[in-house]
């Protein structure tokens, strides 16, 4: 598995993953594009992929498969940050694939000197919900029927960056 930055190229894989996540935000092509042109690299968007071998001799000569398992994107607002989506590919759930790109993200928060992380998830999203704890983020207010289709409450979460 490897966790790199994503780039344009992305993001037919990216609503791929988007539409397999009923959980997910679900942004148009459109809204992506403009996440990588944003100026000043207010953005941060990461891919995960898993490398396996290819299928053919020849293919293995010139360079391994990869697929993508999974993304993430975050706003970075100085001095704070905000999660904004992260995806892992149904395939991929339970293996510590969301813990390492929330990790590589917040070493990014990190380096920028940051002192907050805020991110917002679907009340009934229990594996998130404990992703988040589980990294230290606490539970500050809640949002009412905030998502729609169906209705649900947003459960707002904050990591201060020490």
């Amino acid at each position: 598995m490897h966790i790199r930055p994503a780039t344009i190229a992305d993001i037919p894989s990216i609503l791929a993953l988007e539409q397999q996540s009923a959980t997910a935000g679900h942004w148009t092509e459109e809204q992506y594009r403009q996440a990588f042109r944003q100026e000043g690299g207010g953005r941060l968007v990461l891919m995960a992929e898993d490398f396996t071998p290819s299928a053919s001799a020849q293919q293995t000569r010139n360079r391994a498969c990869t697929s993508i398992s999974g993304f993430l994107v975050a706003q970075h607002l100085a001095p704070e940050w905000e999660l904004e989506n992260i995806v892992v590919a149904p395939t991929a759930r339970r293996k510590g694939l969301g813990e390492r790109l929330l990790d590589a993200m917040l070493a990014a928060a990190r380096r920028t000197n940051s002192t907050t992380v805020f991110l917002e998830v679907h009340e009934s999203n229990a594996a998130a919900r404990s992703l988040y704890e589980n990294a230290g983020f606490e539970q500050t207010g809640r949002r009412k029927s905030y998502y729609t289709n169906p209705p649900e409450d947003a459960i707002l979460y904050r990591l201060t960056l020490g």
